[in-house]
């Protein structure tokens, strides 16, 4: 097997940070998004969105969208679960997950394009568009604040997917938009520097 991502992506961390957790060994292969080699005939034959990572099975076929590629190792190794062992918590685990998927890196991901320009050859950015939505990507980290005063992880009193796909977001909405956690967000900080301090978050 081999992930096809661009290392620095915070979707292609996820994939590494997962399989990081869980042990397991991949070969990697860099994608040049900003050459668009992800728009070419030959890497829309392995996934028509464009998109990394994908991951290449053993058997020819391709599988794409990183937390479909990290469930289907969580199915492969169902040690050090990740996803949720009950009923209960693998719902919470859902439902904290799409949480951070749609309220803040969705909106952070919109704001590095439509600031940035990054994909400007391919759309059209809409740079007002682009604050508004980095406007809402700090908002959650107050909503995160409010979680973690009550909570030892995002989704529970565990490490989960759901810490996978907070810490990705944050770091590329620090490293993209400038956005920080604050000091007055200390359990945010605290759930920060533990997470991040987890060998895979080096992977």
């Amino acid at each position: 097997m081999k992930v096809y991502e661009l290392k620095r992506a915070p979707n292609a961390r996820r994939v590494r940070m997962f399989l990081a957790e869980k042990g397991v060994d991949m070969a990697y292969e860099q994608v040049d998004l900003s050459g668009g080699e992800n728009l070419s005939p030959d890497f829309l034959a392995k996934n028509p969105a464009g998109r990394i990572p994908v991951l290449a099975l053993d058997d020819g076929s391709y599988l794409s969208e990183s937390v479909a590629i990290c469930r289907y190792f969580e199915e492969l190794y169902p040690d050090n679960n990740l996803f949720g062992t009950t009923p209960l918590e693998r719902a919470q685990i859902e439902m904290w997950s799409r949480f951070i998927e749609f309220n803040l890196w969705q909106p952070a991901g919109m704001a590095f394009r439509h600031i940035t320009g990054f994909y400007q050859d391919r759309e059209t950015c809409f740079p007002e568009w682009g604050q508004e939505c980095k406007l809402l990507t700090g908002q959650w980290f107050g909503k995160l604040e409010e979680r973690l005063q009550a909570s030892v992880y995002i989704a529970g009193d565990r490490f989960t997917i759901a810490d996978i796909l907070a810490l990705c977001a944050i770091d590329f909405a620090a490293r993209t938009l400038a956005l920080h956690i604050s000091d007055e967000q200390i359990a945010l900080k605290r759930w920060y520097d533990a997470v991040s301090s987890r060998p895979s978050a080096q992977a």
